[in-house]
């Protein structure tokens, strides 16, 4: 017998005990599927499952195995998970679309990002709401949506705040914590926003206000803030008109994306989130920005939005805090923040980073990116006098001194970082007085 196929027996015997200990595991997980469903608890547990993969990995000798291995266990307890879900849901075939988890890693606080169409409605199977919830949502967001998450808890509180950043504000944040307050919410209950961005950031500054600090969930219904503002824990309001001045780092305890709520999402709102996509792409991910060049990213948003995902957790691992790495995130966002400080609400937050992003690259790079936000519909012109945009980018929170820190990209799929002086800055944001729209 040659070493081929002493390696094959060795393969096949490996296979059949990897079979008998797949049935156990499962039957063990079935086990755990009827405990939970007794006790009302979420199938998913990220605390579990980060000491279960830390520990797993351990037995792992060669560590040119372990990424292999790391992947190997992740698809397992997937598995896990579907499986203990259809046991405790109605035992129906599996749901429409795989579901994908994105577990990010930040120690005490680390959890995971559900990606799985449907998974709306069974909120409570992923996260303990059995206690009083607080979900804050908005008027644009079709009310269904936050009704779903409320069936999922056994006291839910369902506050609707009025659509668009002009709601961003303190004010808003002390109405939410009174409103709590008087509801009896105690350190051990929790907040879920449920819409987008604003509903985000204003359910997680609460959150991290009330009682020093409750668990909070997101559930982005928007393409914007599924790519970017449900991921990180970044939460901020706007101050005299200058966008999100004060905030803090909260990061939530779970995320729920649902593709299946983008289906009513206007064009325009989906382009608008798909502004933040290209900004990974051309800061981290060059296969990514090729994608959108071929065209028709909105044919396939879950695979585009997955992959914006995870780029973003792997910054956000590394710079949890935007001390360093973190900062390229904010790519289009130094221009494109004072662009939505002054256009009074003419422009959208991700239309106005498309066009943050435009005077930020090399003259190689723009001549890739304004077809790209062509085809996806996005703004090439401000609605306002780029003298004005100048003035407000002064105000900039990552201004330091006489300089500004700002994103620059000169080869699509990396980036850098530089201290910018007023007026080169006042320089690069005349190129949009250009006819880019031609």
């Amino acid at each position: 017998m040659d070493l081929r196929e002493e390696a094959r027996k060795v393969i096949d015997s490996a296979d059949r005990e990897m079979a008998e200990q797949f049935c156990r595991r499962m039957e063990a997980a079935a086990a755990i599927a009827a405990y939970k469903k007794e006790r009302g608890l979420p199938v998913f547990d990220p605390d579990r499952e980060r000491e279960l993969t830390e520990r797993c990995l351990s037995y792992v000798a060669d560590p040119d195995l372990r990424s292999y291995y790391a992947r190997f266990l992740s698809g397992m307890l997937e598995l896990s998970r579907q499986y203990q879900n259809r046991l405790i849901g109605d035992g129906s075939a599996e749901r429409e679309g795989p579901a994908v988890n994105i577990p990010v890693s930040l120690g005490e606080r680390s959890y995971g990002i559900v990606l799985e169409s449907g998974a709306l409605s069974r909120a409570g199977t992923f996260w303990n709401l059995r206690r009083k919830v607080l979900i804050v949502t908005d008027e644009g967001v079709p009310a269904g949506y936050a009704e779903a998450v409320a069936a999922e808890c056994a006291e839910p509180l369902v506050i609707r705040i009025p659509q668009g950043e002009q709601c961003k504000t303190l004010a808003t944040v002390e109405s939410l914590l009174s409103e709590m307050m008087r509801a009896g919410f105690q350190r051990g209950d929790c907040a879920v926003s449920v819409g987008g961005g604003v509903a985000g950031d204003l359910t997680g500054l609460t959150a991290s206000l009330y009682h020093r600090g409750i668990d909070f969930y997101q559930v982005p219904t928007t393409v914007l803030a599924m790519a970017d503002a449900s991921v990180g824990g970044k939460t901020a309001v706007n101050l005299s008109g200058i966008k999100n001045v004060a905030g803090t780092f909260r990061q939530p305890r779970g995320v729920l994306i649902d593709p299946e709520v983008l289906k009513t999402l206007p064009k325009r709102q989906v382009a608008n989130g798909l502004a933040e996509v290209v900004k990974i792409a051309l800061t981290s991910d060059r296969e990514l920005f090729e994608r959108m060049e071929a065209g028709h990213p909105e044919e396939c948003l879950p695979e585009i939005l997955e992959r914006a995902i995870r780029r973003k957790v792997e910054i956000v691992e590394l710079d949890e805090r935007e001390a360093g790495l973190r900062r390229i995130l904010n790519f289009g966002h130094t221009v494109g923040h004072a662009i939505e400080s002054v256009s009074a609400g003419a422009l959208l937050h991700g239309e106005c980073v498309a066009l943050g992003m435009i005077p930020m690259c090399s003259p190689e790079v723009r001549k890739r990116l304004i077809p790209v936000l062509r085809s996806i519909g996005l703004p090439l012109s401000p609605v306002t006098d780029p003298e004005r945009i100048a003035q407000a980018v002064l105000h900039d929170k990552k201004a330091a001194g006489d300089r500004i820190a700002t994103v620059r990209v000169d080869t699509v799929g990396s980036c850098r970082v530089e201290m910018t002086a007023p007026e080169e800055l006042r320089e690069a944001i005349r190129l949009l007085e250009g006819d880019f729209a031609k």
